[in-house]
């Protein structure tokens, strides 16, 4: 059974930085490029960036410069750290993973609620 399970989420003040973390299971990690997706309120969900096997990343113009996607295979897990925050990062943040060849190989986590607010 394939899992992705995000956490880290939570309210911070803006300016504040968050880590979210999301773990895999039941997949051979390493053949995944791996993606973070939010929605906030009254929104449609939306890229937010995407790290390949390879390790190449890609960021939304909304976070370039603030958030970074890493990776750690050893540790089937895909980080998202998030700087600078403001209000209006707060969404519920989701991990994506698929797989690098067989794209219809793909899984969604359950989400994590960030709340950026004074």
């Amino acid at each position: 059974q394939v899992q992705l399970v995000e956490s880290g989420g939570g309210l911070v003040q803006p300016g504040e930085s968050l880590t979210l973390s999301c773990a895999a299971s039941g997949i051979i990690f390493s053949r995944y490029s791996t993606a973070w997706y939010r929605q906030g309120p009254g929104k449609q969900r939306e890229f937010v960036a995407r790290i390949t096997t390879g390790g190449a990343t890609e960021y939304a113009d909304s976070v370039k410069g603030r958030f970074t996607i890493s990776r750690d295979n050893a540790k089937n897990t895909v980080y998202l750290q998030m700087e600078s925050l403001t209000p209006e990062d707060t969404a519920v943040y989701y991990c994506y993973a698929n797989h690098s060849t067989f794209w219809t190989l793909a899984y969604w986590g359950q989400g994590t609620q960030v709340t950026v607010s004074s």
